[in-house]
């Protein structure tokens, strides 16, 4: 019953690995001319199916970074002069891939002997004229799917009269499968450079480190078994 104790308690790993580069393509326009003394902002009210919670998290990112180039959130009841729209997608893109497996280390095959010498059998049969040891070892095909993740990011910013100052697309695709981690790599991409030489494309490069959180579960109860003593 011990081991059982044991096993609830170990930590679950989440997500781990090396920093991870992400590459994006970034295009802004701007009509950004001199520098504008007031900078109270407040966001557009998301629409529909893009007001969730992680729409909202995002909004946190676009205003750390709005934070660092001088501006400021309206507070409640204040009259902002500008106005922050942001947008993202997300686009799973399906890749079927055939690759081919090396049987004799992964123990698809063995050898025997027949009539004719040592031959090769395993799940093709047996064959007493083929080698392996001369020939290497039959190939075996494996279809996988391997997924690319096109991810899209809009960010605008324009005065509350109407006048369009700031509108940058960022642009990535990558095999990272969680966009709440590729997120803030594309909102920093979006405002590196502000505000930049107008409709310029740029690629920019933001390294992310891994983030690995773990979770202990409590002992698990056994029946039958007398609680733990506290000391």
């Amino acid at each position: 019953m011990k081991y059982l104790a044991t096993l609830a308690t170990a930590a679950v790993l989440l997500l781990s690995g090396c920093a991870t580069t992400i590459h994006s393509d970034v295009t802004a326009f701007n009509d950004w001319q001199g520098d504008i003394q007031d900078k109270s902002y407040a966001f557009e009210a998301p629409q529909g199916a893009y007001d969730t919670l992680e729409f909202r998290n995002y909004q946190v990112l676009v205003s750390n970074e709005l934070g660092k180039l001088g501006f400021t959130q309206a507070a409640e009841g204040q009259q902002p002069k500008l106005l922050v729209g942001m947008k993202f997608l997300t686009i799973d893109h399906p890749v079927r891939v055939i690759e081919s497996d090396d049987p004799f280390m992964g123990g698809y095959w063995g050898r025997g002997y027949g009539r004719y010498g040592w031959g090769g059998y395993g799940r093709w049969g047996y064959s007493p004229f083929y080698d392996p040891w001369r020939f290497g070892p039959p190939l075996m095909l494996t279809e996988r799917i391997r997924h690319q993740y096109q991810r899209e990011l809009r960010v605008t910013i324009n005065s509350t009269s109407g006048r369009k100052l700031y509108d940058v697309t960022v642009q990535n695709t990558s095999g990272v499968q969680a966009t709440p981690h590729v997120m803030p790599a594309l909102v920093q991409s979006a405002f590196t450079g502000f505000p930049g030489q107008s409709g310029v494309p740029r690629k920019i490069d933001i390294k992310i480190e891994p983030k690995t959180d773990t979770y202990e579960a409590p002992p698990a109860k056994v029946a039958g078994e007398a609680p733990a003593k506290v000391n």
